[in-house]
């Protein structure tokens, strides 16, 4: 028996090892720009890569307070304004769509309609174009309707394009739970509104949680869009790390890493804030009991 359990303990250590090499090659590109916004620029572009090299901060106070050539004083950037227009925009899109997406979910799971699989393609149809397609469109509509640059113009279109996602998402963990225990409420007096926000909703917390991340993420990375129907007041950090890149002087790769590390703390904090939850909610219903 004791033997067993060493070949048990030996085979754990293996798997721990070779997961772990796995999950570093996967993270060594972040990695790497992690370490490239702590260095200069000629390390940053020294042949070949520097591995080891003193640390420097003067990428991240460049992401924010950039010298002036003229006057060699420094002077503060609008990053700050387009961070908080990503953190915006992002969580209010995404808070939107799963607040919309949960009740409609809701509805097809436990009162489905006659034809209520052509009605959940027909939603799903909508996010399965590519945004280039319909940008056209979307744009003449934002021009005439005056949202073209404002924060709820482009709110509303993240909300319009993650509902289908959500809705989808959010469905199949209703699907999973058992309708007895919501009949058994009604039948001790439950109202529909206690059967949801009481047994419904607590139950899929992480599911909700699984929706909200994915999401968040393919929001917080949108490109396209926020390109073309945001302005100067609404500007997106994806767009700003684009306008970093052009120059007399070329690409300054610290200055570019410094920002996509600053870029990626909103979402690992996320991440690592609702882990257990998107454990629970990416596996949710794979084991039956």
């Amino acid at each position: 028996m004791a033997r067993k359990y060493r070949e048990i303990g030996k085979a754990g250590w293996g798997y721990t090892v070779i997961t772990g090499i796995v999950g570093l090659i996967y993270f060594f590109p972040v990695l790497w720009i992690i370490l490239t916004a702590f260095k200069t620029r000629t390390d940053a572009l020294a042949v070949p890569p520097k591995l080891f090299f003193t640390p420097t901060l003067e990428n991240f106070q460049s992401v924010f307070f950039r010298a002036s050539i003229t006057t060699g004083t420094s002077q503060a950037t609008d990053m700050g304004l387009y961070f908080f227009n990503s953190i915006f925009i992002a969580f209010t899109s995404v808070g939107l769509a799963l607040i919309v997406g949960t009740l409609a979910a809701y509805a097809f799971s436990r009162y489905p309609l006659k034809g209520n699989d052509t009605y959940l393609f027909i939603i799903l149809t909508t996010r399965m174009m590519p945004p280039i397609v319909v940008i056209i469109p979307i744009f003449l509509m934002f021009r005439l309707s005056g949202l073209a640059g404002s924060y709820w113009g482009i709110i509303l279109l993240y909300t319009a394009f993650n509902i289908p996602f959500s809705v989808w998402l959010v469905k199949s963990f209703f699907d999973e739970l058992n309708p007895e225990i919501e009949d058994a409420a009604r039948m001790d007096g439950a109202s529909e509104r206690r059967v949801f926000f009481g047994f419904c909703i607590p139950q899929i917390l992480a599911g909700l949680s699984a929706t909200f991340v994915f999401g968040l993420i393919l929001t917080w990375n949108e490109f396209l869009f926020a390109l073309l129907l945001t302005g100067v007041e609404t500007r997106t950090v994806p767009v700003a790390m684009a306008r970093t890149l052009g120059g007399e002087v070329g690409v300054d790769y610290g200055l570019l890493a410094a920002i996509v590390t600053l870029f990626l703390i909103p979402i690992f904090f996320v991440t690592f804030l609702l882990q257990n939850q998107l454990l629970r909610g990416v596996t949710f219903g794979t084991v039956k009991k």
